[in-house]
């Protein structure tokens, strides 16, 4: 299944390139505001399954994890706030997404795949 992905970046893909960094746009953008981070897991989660078996699916499936694996910590950070870990919870949330966005941002301008 992995020798279906390519390691490099063809004259055609610059299609999902664009995809996904819109995706990462607005998850950059959702860090601050909330509601452009579901439109950009939503644009990933629409624009993955075409980009497969190119260097930028791995992107768009990052941008999808990296909005559920929030979504479920910051509900859980949310339930734990009358104990004060919430706070914390939300602040390591936060900045592991920025992390995981950025990170991945880099590595498509480079156009090289997010490891998975």
């Amino acid at each position: 299944m992995s020798a279906l992905i390519t390691t490099t970046a063809n004259v055609g893909d610059s299609e999902y390139k664009s995809h996904a960094l819109i995706s990462y746009i607005l998850l950059v953008v959702g860090l601050f505001t909330a509601i452009p981070l579901l439109f950009g897991a939503i644009w990933a989660m629409i624009q993955k399954g075409g980009a497969y078996g190119t260097i930028y699916h791995s992107h768009l499936v990052n941008a999808t994890r990296v909005f559920w694996w929030s979504l479920f910590w910051t509900i859980i950070g949310a339930l734990l706030l009358f104990i004060g870990v919430g706070l914390v919870i939300w602040g390591v949330v936060w900045l592991w997404a920025f992390y995981r966005v950025l990170n991945g941002m880099a590595k498509l301008l480079s156009d090289v795949p997010y490891p998975l």
